[in-house]
Order: structure tokens, then sequence, then C-alpha cells
């Protein structure tokens, strides 16, 4: 009988040896076991505009079906606890923290079907191991010490979030057939669109954005909105070149007013307003009274317009509100002037400063015309300078001459 023996060194290499072939071929056998299973069917769940404000650029959500059980799960990106310690400090500042919820797909939809708002559902067909993949990340997502994030309402909101889960179990593919194409839409033009069914959401947005707003942006950018993200997933295919929205189906139907419709924006109409306020200012330059009373509460808006402005710009992290050339035609400094218009009001003359203060107002105003036009990175408000523009040198000729004591009397 022969034996063999190894050499006493060589024995922690072969032990070695022995543990990786063993790792192996239980990675394999839990690989197969994968395969094996079941792949789950992925849907994206679109909710139409609501009334509320945050319900303006509507909702989306992921929905899985178990292939077993057969139960559908809603993976909603959109939920925030108002609760929380200065909620509405970290909302002026833009340090909101949003959660990743899991819900029965019946409860979720319960809220949408009593506020009338609509939701259709957009059948997924991804290979299987892509399907395995975004369930399992959503439910690993979702556990409550992985759900919270950080939201921006243009960057990191409902919807992104949808859009980046989505493009990552697709390893990409997502991102590579939106990226490259664009439709010319902005982040202006797609908030002011959604939010024109309430004046005080529209004039914030459009007041508030600077020129960053403005710039073109691609179908995958463009996709912050619900129902824009729902347009491109039509027209995208899936790793396999077949269409990756594989059906359509309706969930409720909507009870509310339609989405917006896109307009062309002129500025012309503005230009009229502007001139004819200007104008009856003008005309009515020795009523001096009148004229204080409108520019009061001219001032007063403009001055307090104008310090929010510069805190978001300077104090916030709304990136779209930053550089705001519209600091220009709403400049704090003009709450220096309301204490001058109220001496007016009451029959008296302000002091020589209000003269030069209300010139350097309007001076700073005309400001805006030439670094519109000379800007290489323009801010779409041209309908703001050419109305405000008028009123403000039409003030100032009016209310800015050094000796009005004539006029008083």
């Amino acid at each position: 009988m022969i034996t063999f023996r190894l050499p006493r060194l060589l024995l922690p290499a072969f032990a070695l040896l022995f543990l990786l072939l063993s790792t192996g071929i239980a990675a394999a056998q839990t690989a197969a076991a994968d395969d094996a299973r079941p792949a789950p069917r992925v849907g994206v769940v679109t909710m139409q505009p609501g009334e509320i404000f945050f319900e303006r650029f509507g909702h989306d959500a992921l929905v899985v079906v178990d292939p077993v059980s057969g139960q559908a799960t809603s993976y909603n990106f959109g939920y925030f606890d108002p609760s929380e310690p200065d909620f509405i400090g970290n909302f002026v500042r833009g340090r909101m923290m949003y959660y990743l919820v899991a819900l029965p797909l019946e409860e979720d939809l319960a809220q949408y079907s009593d506020a009338g708002r609509g939701a259709s559902i957009q059948w997924l067909d991804l290979p299987p191991a892509q399907a395995r993949a975004l369930a399992d990340g959503l439910a690993e997502r979702a556990k409550p010490e992985n759900a919270r994030y950080h939201y921006d309402y243009f960057l990191a909101n409902c919807s992104t979030m949808v859009r980046d889960a989505l493009n990552q179990a697709m390893d990409g593919g997502l991102q590579s057939q939106l990226a490259g194409r664009s439709r010319g839409n902005t982040f202006r033009s797609e908030s002011v669109r959604l939010a024109s069914p309430s004046l005080w959401m529209w004039l914030g947005f459009d007041i508030g954005m600077g020129p960053s707003a403005d710039q073109p942006l691609s179908r995958w950018e463009e996709a912050f909105v619900p129902m824009r993200l729902a347009d491109s997933l039509r027209e995208a295919r899936n790793s396999e070149g077949r269409p990756l929205v594989q059906a359509e189906q309706e969930l409720l139907p909507q009870r509310l007013a339609a989405e917006p419709k896109e307009k062309i924006r002129r500025w012309w109409p503005w230009l009229l307003v502007g001139l004819a306020i200007a104008g009856l200012i003008i005309a009515g330059r020795r009523r001096v009274r009148l004229i204080a009373g409108f520019a009061l509460p001219f001032w007063l808006l403009c001055g307090v317009a104008g310090a929010l402005l510069a805190y978001l710009w300077g104090f916030s992290a709304h990136h779209a509100a930053w550089a705001n050339r519209n600091l220009l035609l709403l400049s704090p400094l003009s709450l220096l002037l309301v204490p001058g218009a109220w001496t007016l009001l009451r029959g008296r003359q302000p002091g020589r400063w209000f003269s030069w203060l209300l010139w350097l107002v309007a001076g700073i105003a005309a400001v805006a015309l030439p670094v519109q036009w000379l800007s290489l990175q323009a801010q779409f408000n041209t309908q703001w300078i050419v109305l405000l523009l008028p009123i403000h040198l039409a003030l100032a000729l009016t209310l800015g001459k050094r000796s009005l004591a004539p006029v008083l009397r």
C-alpha cells in the first residue's frame, strides 16, 4: 500500500483552494436559484395633477406585482413629514427630506380617488433579471434606514427617483436613450405651465427663478415632470430592442381639470400694460398724493419680493433661484422709498435723499434691459422688464424732483 503525504507547507494552499471552490459552487447555486425565481411584473403608475399646490406637478410611483401572491406594492417616493422639527424652515431653505414608502397599490390609490385625480399604469417589458433586480432594490430602499432622501423640485423629486431606479435596473439603458434628445422645454416653461391654474404659485415660479431655469432640458432632465416621464417611456426600448411599455391601463378617471397645455408666452401685452400705467402716472403728475398712493404699495411689494429673491440666492439651496436678474427690477432698496411715499400722502415733502434714492432704484431697473440683450446666459424675464421698467421710470420722473413744494401746495 502506497501513501502520499502533502508537504506541510502546501496544506494551507490546498485548504484555501478548497474554500474558494466551495464558495464558487455555492454562489453559482445561489445565482441559479435566483434565476429560477419567477419574475415580478413591474409598472409605472402616473397620477394627474391635483388642486393643492404640491399636487400641481402630478405624481408617479413604481408598482411591483408579486408573481406568487399577486399582491401589487406601490413604491411611492413622495412622502414627507410636516411634523419634523423646523419643517417650514427647511422647506424655505430647500433642505427638505422625503421618504420612499412601500404600501399596497389599492391603499396608495385611495387618496387620489378621493381627490378626483386620474391615474394610469404603464406595464413594462423588462427582462426577468432586470425586473427582479428592480424589485429587490426597491424593497431594500424602502427599509426605514434607507428610505430618506434629500428632495429637490427639479433634480431629486418623486419622478426623478422613479426614473433613476428604473434606469439603474436597466444598466443605464434609459438614460442613454433620453439624454441626447430635447424638446426645448425648460424648468421655467414646465413650472409656469403646470402652476398656471394657481396665480400666486405661477408668479412665484416665474419671478423666483434665475437664468439656470431657462436652459433647454434633455428628455432625461424633463422627466422631473411625471407626465413627461410617461411620454418618454412610451418611446423607450428595453435591452432586447422591444418597446419598453408593454401595455397601458387606466386605474382612475380624471375628474378634475386637465393638465394645462403649452402656450406661447408673448411679451408685448406686458409692454402695453407697463406703458399704460406709466402714461397714467405721468398724466396725473400734479396729483402727487394719488401717485404716492399707488407708489407706496408698489414699492412695498417690490421691496419685499426683492428681499425674498436675495434670500433665495444667498441663503438657500434652491439652485434655480440663484443669480436672479429680477432683483434689478424688484430691488430691496424699494423698501426705503416707502417712508417717503407715506410723507407725500400726508401732504409733506420728503428729504432730498428721497429723490436720489428714487432715481437710483429706477437706474438699477434700467440696467435689466442691456443685461438681457448682452447676456450669454439669458433669463426669460423680458415680460417683467417691459412691465416694471416703465413704471419705475415714470415714478422717478414725477416724484423724483428735488423740490416738490410747488406741486404739493
